[in-house]
């Protein structure tokens, strides 16, 4: 598949409803072959992709920051805890911690993560395909398809799998 990050949610929002309606297959598989099927597809679709030639998600998705996330955060910037969401984080509409703005206060013009070792949690975890229980997450995942390439095309392969799968 041909795209460029730039018209990635677009082409996403064009498969919304295909993957809608291959979510809802997902859901009827069972918890550990739904968990098998993306982590094998995660794994293999991540080594065709470099994050760091892309690094939407931290261009676009503030990351929801736990205390742990600040105070490890602030501790990597010698800083104290209020001295960190004073400077870079604000409350959100759902009462989180989230950055006060977008890209990423600690993305470099590189795409390197300028406090990688000390990332807050749902940095870490991003984008979910590898995690246990994808059934509880899959609407998040779903979202996902129009921030990270990777996403989408587990998607994509999903469609394919299944339809194979049901034949």
């Amino acid at each position: 598949m041909n795209f460029n990050i730039n018209n990635l949610k677009n082409i996403a929002l064009s498969h919304k409803a295909k993957f809608e309606k291959l979510s809802v297959k997902i859901r009827k598989l069972n918890s550990q072959k739904a968990d098998k099927l993306f982590h094998d597809l995660h794994h293999k679709e991540f080594k065709k992709i470099d994050c760091l030639k892309c690094a939407n998600c931290c261009k676009t998705l503030g990351p929801r920051l736990k205390d742990a996330d600040i105070e490890k955060l602030s501790k990597h910037l010698k800083i104290k805890p209020s001295e960190f969401f004073s400077k870079y984080l604000k409350i959100d509409d759902d009462n989180d911690y989230v950055f006060q703005s977008m890209p990423c206060p600690f993305l470099a013009g590189d795409n390197f993560c300028l406090v990688y070792n000390s990332r807050p949690k749902a940095c870490k975890e991003y984008p979910h395909t590898n995690q246990k229980n994808i059934l509880g997450i899959l609407n998040v995942c779903l979202k996902n398809t129009q921030i990270c390439p990777i996403v989408f095309l587990i998607f994509k392969k999903l469609e394919t799998e299944l339809q194979i799968n049901k034949k």
